[in-house]
């Protein structure tokens, strides 16, 4: 029986490559303490970003979505609450993106999509936390907290990206 052959292009090269590196930062953030349970910076993103502006939001969704399965099952964390939380986060994250790159270009730069996905992103978190997780009307209290990170990680993600679109 002859083995049979996948064909590639070179956009799927291109979108593992990215993917790659999205969850090689990935990896790299889930061993930084974090002084808040929750809150990480968010460095893949930079990669969702820039792919996003580079090669288009199909791409970047691709990147996006691959990097949170596998660092799932690198990490050990496949279809566990922190898997859910990564993908409905990376998902409403994506939808926001979406919306956000059809706006003015000339108000809305990498650095304003970038803040709004991060807000995006933890509202994802959020919804599945009080939803499944702590159904309890509690869980409001938290969004000042996380809306201070999403939008200071939001900001200095944007800036990165920005001027890596420069270059």
């Amino acid at each position: 029986m002859k083995p049979t052959q996948i064909q590639t292009t070179a956009d799927d090269h291109r979108i593992a490559k990215l993917a790659a590196f999205a969850i090689a930062l990935h990896m790299v953030e889930a061993v930084i303490p974090s002084p808040l349970p929750g809150v990480k910076p968010g460095i893949a993103n930079i990669v969702t970003l820039y792919v996003l502006y580079q090669y288009g939001f199909k791409t970047a969704a691709w990147v996006s979505i691959l990097r949170v399965f596998a660092s799932s099952l690198l990490l050990g964390q496949f279809l566990s609450p922190t898997f859910l939380l990564s993908l409905s986060g990376a998902v409403l994250s994506l939808a926001v993106l979406w919306m956000g790159m059809r706006l003015p270009k000339k108000w809305f730069s990498p650095i304003s999509l970038s803040i709004l996905a991060a807000f995006a992103h933890i509202a994802g978190q959020l919804i599945i936390v009080r939803l499944w997780l702590i159904p309890h009307a509690g869980v409001s209290y938290l969004i000042p907290m996380f809306a201070v990170a999403a939008l200071f990680f939001g900001l200095i993600n944007g800036i990165v990206t920005n001027k890596l679109l420069k270059k």
